[in-house]
């Protein structure tokens, strides 16, 4: 299994055989040793007890406070005891819940990325190659003596392009599997060539198809009018003359298929009465590498790029119209919020214990219901705003929480400001990007809602509790 597909590296997840046996030794462990704690402290109170059998007053004295304490250091262990189970199991559900979140998440970011995965076409402007002899010098040997030869040599040199009129229409459709966008390019492109030259005729029109296509047709290359033919198949150098002074045009067509991105490449050629407009009939589609277009039409089949350079220009870097996606914003709210669950219920149950009576009932009614609204905020937040969705959670947790009462008001009131303070106010704020500020809010507003509880006597509660 990969890395990206086991979740969040060294989390726990209850999904996996070896991890889940582990969590069962270590559980078992635990719960021996506080038993055998437990039965130590009673063994130890019943021999203190009978040491003192001679001494009956003392005994019952002694002996009695220590089984008080005995029988509430018990109930004490009970509530301890569901709290760690609550605890510890909530926290195991948490981090398998945030390691198939955090997958779910890189899955779909994944899944945008293959989207417009693959390969750019990139059209390379052609170039005008001439072949013309100049004079070197080089040393050789001759008779035992060094002599310099005077020579010429051939060497390839380019013209440059006096103008450029390119149109390209761009349509996008799914591949055989439908998650990659394809290009379907019709290319259209007028060069003017001015022959400045006073001795050279002869020239070779040098204009490769992009770089990148899967698919390429009808590519050809004509010259007012009449087709140049290839040399050598797979060579796209056209010779033609043009006597000095002279000027021509050549048309360059094709049509291609290839990735969700096209580019014109200048190849470090200086631009002159350039012209390229991109007609893109589709949605979701932007220019490329920052090179902002002259003109944008935008229109209800598409959008139309026009790049407009009267006077010389360099461009360095390609540039043309890719697929724009929706970026997925806010990855790794969702995992944080469910690592920092645990701590949220323990701060919640705190609350409740400080605030009203808990018996073991409503405490393991309580935690499973914290814990449900977790689990359905996870799989919530798949299909709509996670904010949302708490907030609808929210009000089936208050809902519920309101029952702790037990049809006494002012005990469900305690508990629905509890649940407020330590459980929905701290959630939201992890949901939210002012999670610091949110969690401040809700940090202080239980310091209040305690001082008034227990210092003030402003809000007193019944003493028959819950």
């Amino acid at each position: 299994m990969s890395e990206s597909a086991q979740g969040i590296p060294g989390l726990p997840d209850l999904t996996h055989p070896t991890e889940l046996i582990q969590f069962g030794t270590h559980l078992l462990k635990a719960s021996l040793l506080l038993v055998f704690l437990v039965v130590a402290l009673g063994v130890a109170i019943a021999l203190l007890g009978f040491a003192l059998r001679r001494n009956q007053q003392q005994q019952d004295i002694l002996i009695g406070e220590w089984a008080v304490s005995y029988s509430q250091l018990l109930r004490g262990l009970q509530h301890l005891t569901l709290v760690l189970i609550l605890l510890v199991g909530g926290f195991f559900l948490c981090s398998t819940l945030s390691n198939r979140y955090h997958h779910w998440e890189q899955a779909k970011v994944a899944q945008v990325a293959e989207s417009v995965a693959g390969e750019k076409l990139e059209q390379i402007a052609p170039q005008i190659r001439y072949v013309t002899e100049e004079p070197y010098t080089y040393t050789t040997q001759v008779n035992n003596k060094i002599v310099k030869i005077n020579d010429k040599q051939k060497v390839s040199r380019f013209l440059t392009l006096s103008g450029s009129q390119i149109q390209v229409k761009l349509d996008q459709s799914p591949d055989i599997q439908g998650r990659r966008a394809i290009y379907k390019i019709d290319y259209t492109a007028d060069y003017k060539i001015v022959n400045q030259l006073k001795d050279i005729n002869s020239f070779f029109f040098e204009a490769p198809p992009p770089v990148g296509y899967s698919l390429l047709q009808s590519y050809k290359v004509e010259r007012d009018g009449t087709r140049l033919q290839q040399r050598n198949p797979g060579d796209y150098g056209f010779p033609f003359q043009l006597q000095p002074g002279g000027e021509t045009s050549l048309r360059v067509t094709y049509k291609a298929q290839g990735g969700p991105r096209w580019v014109y490449n200048s190849n470090g050629q200086l631009l002159s009465n350039f012209r390229l407009m991109a007609i893109a009939n589709f949605a979701g589609a932007d220019f490329a590498s920052g090179i902002v277009p002259s003109e944008i039409k935008n229109d209800r089949q598409g959008t139309q790029f026009t790049w407009v350079f009267d006077d010389n220009v360099s461009v360095k870097n390609p540039f043309g119209v890719y697929t724009y996606t929706n970026p997925i914003r806010h990855t790794g709210v969702l995992p944080r919020l469910l690592l920092l669950a645990p701590t949220i219920f323990l701060w919640w149950i705190l609350l409740l214990y400080l605030s009203l009576p808990m018996s073991l009932r409503n405490l393991a009614i309580a935690g499973s219901i914290f814990f449900a609204c977790l689990l359905t905020l996870t799989y919530l937040s798949r299909f709509i705003n996670p904010q949302f969705a708490w907030t609808l959670i929210s009000l089936i947790l208050l809902g519920l929480t309101w029952g702790l009462g037990s049809k006494n008001r002012s005990v469900s009131l305690a508990a629905v400001i509890c649940t407020i303070a330590g459980a929905v106010l701290p959630v939201f704020g992890l949901l939210v990007s002012f999670s610091g500020l949110t969690l401040s809010l809700a940090g202080l507003l239980s310091a209040i809602w305690l001082a008034v509880r227990h210092w003030y006597g402003f809000y007193s509660l019944p003493k028959n509790g819950v």
